[in-house]
């Protein structure tokens, strides 16, 4: 039977959890930690409703109203048996599965490495043969200039920033791109310390934009459930409305808060 991993550490990603608990009280956000915490200790798999107003110290039908409205919310039922509910947090279970996965790969990948050193010990190493990378095709050249196009701040040049655009980014949407890039220049307020575009995209930050950003269609989402009407995008921002009032979330704060416009 294979060991069941066991991992101490959570990782919270927490411009997208600001965004989804933005509407809880501090004793529901405390509520939905305490929750988040149990559940990840127990290898993210069910609970019963029982063990969440334990962990939750709950003392009154108040208290345990507040965590089922919280379970609710976030968690998923995964059975019922009498007065018994089950949850399952599908995130948690998707990111243990996930590492569970990743170390096993890595695990499996040592021990082959440790077995091709052992037979090739005593015999003559082969060198390998490199693989030339394809040539981008005609359309990138129009692709990076419409990214270039929407940058705010043009930095460095615009030719090594094509060649490097064109081996990290194919296939990528270059508005995406543009708008991550934007985003991390307006956190710079002194633009001589701005990163060339070409070294940014050569260093891949519009990964560390994408894994960490909010999900924008998850916060309309969202607001909606809430009441909002939302009635596009114009620019950078996204437009809404609610009780004859006009609200905007600009695309370029990280946070995406919502502000009356």
């Amino acid at each position: 039977m294979e060991k069941e991993n066991k991992f101490h550490a959570l990782q919270l990603f927490t411009d997208t959890y600001s965004a989804e608990t933005v509407h809880l009280t501090n004793e529901k956000v405390g509520i939905y930690i305490r929750l988040l915490c149990f559940a990840w200790t127990k290898n993210a798999k069910m609970f019963t409703n029982d063990s969440a107003y334990r962990i939750c110290q709950c003392i009154d039908d108040k208290c345990k109203k507040k965590v089922d409205e919280v379970l609710v919310e976030f968690f998923k039922k995964n059975g019922i048996s009498g007065k018994t509910t089950y949850w399952l947090h599908k995130r948690l279970v998707q990111e243990h599965q996930y590492l569970s996965d990743k170390y096993k790969a890595r695990s499996e990948a040592g021990r082959k490495g440790g077995l091709a050193k052992s037979d090739n010990a005593s015999s003559k190493m082969i060198a390998p043969i490199p693989i030339p990378k394809p040539i981008p095709n005609k359309n990138m050249q129009s692709i990076f200039e419409k990214f270039w196009s929407l940058l705010d701040v043009k930095k460095g040049s615009k030719f090594l920033a094509g060649k490097k655009y064109a081996v990290h980014c194919a296939g990528m949407e270059p508005t995406d791109i543009a708008l991550a890039f934007n985003r991390y220049a307006s956190t710079v307020k002194d633009k001589e310390f701005l990163a060339h575009v070409s070294t940014w995209i050569n260093q891949r930050r519009f990964e560390d934009e994408t894994n960490n950003k909010v999900d924008i269609t998850n916060v309309i989402g969202r607001l909606q459930k809430l009441g909002y009407t939302h009635k596009g995008r114009e620019s950078n921002f996204e437009q809404f409305s609610k009780n004859g009032k006009n609200y905007k979330i600009n695309l370029l704060d990280k946070d995406f808060i919502i502000q009356e416009d």
